[in-house]
């Protein structure tokens, strides 16, 4: 693993543990070699948390980590096989919606693939409607020869190819690092998992795809 991922790892657990995400885990669970690091994280959380603040504050945190987070938490929400029971439930409530980027970067956005200006293609173009880790939606009116039609417009997140690339790296540095220095977790598949979310990933940002379905659809 490199110094870099393993910095970012650290500087996700250090995010996780401040928000008592850790307090969730039986240290009788873990693998003898993983025990000490889990005793030390417990050390940076704070005291006397409800289960239900607990889980509040790990969705609060695993946010804060950004889209790729957002992603493996919800996917390891129904995964209690690996993360036990309660802290699936508690990633069960995390809600992938997130604040929208200014309507002036989706439209430069749009601009750049259709190569044209969106007044030459719309007659409107709206404010966003939905935001979510990956990408926001708006609505707007394609302008067409048999008369103008209500569209909705998906558009990525400024950066977001790139940030998923980065974090998946990291990801699957640490399934590795994992695998190969406590072999018991190998029956839960590390590396699987990050491949199964690296397929999903990949197939959520391809709007062809999902463009292509609904026209299928319609």
């Amino acid at each position: 693993m490199s110094a870099r991922d393993l910095l970012r790892l650290a500087r996700a657990g250090f995010t996780l543990a401040r928000a008592g995400a850790f307090g969730f885990t039986d240290l009788d669970d873990l693998p003898p070699q993983a025990q000490a690091p889990f005793r030390f994280a417990r050390m940076l959380e704070p005291r006397r948390l409800s289960a239900t603040e607990r889980g509040r504050r790990l969705s609060d945190a695993v946010k804060r980590l950004g889209p790729s987070y957002i992603k493996l938490g919800q996917f390891l929400s129904t995964r209690p096989d690996i993360v036990g029971l309660e802290t699936a439930e508690a990633l069960g409530g995390l809600k992938d919606d997130l604040p929208p980027f200014p309507t002036r970067e989706a439209r430069a956005l749009v601009e750049a693939t259709i190569g044209r200006p969106i007044e030459a293609v719309f007659d409107s173009f709206s404010e966003p409607v939905g935001a979510a880790s990956i990408a926001q939606v708006h609505k707007a009116v394609l302008r067409r020869p048999e008369g103008p039609e209500l569209v909705a417009v998906k558009v990525l997140r400024p950066g977001v190819r790139g940030r998923f690339a980065r974090d998946l790296k990291t990801f699957y540095a640490g399934a590795r690092f994992i695998e190969r220095n406590a072999p018991e977790t190998r029956r839960l598949k590390p590396l699987a998992v990050v491949e199964i979310l690296h397929r999903s990933v990949t197939l959520e940002m391809d709007l062809r795809l999902e463009a292509a379905a609904y026209s299928e659809l319609t």
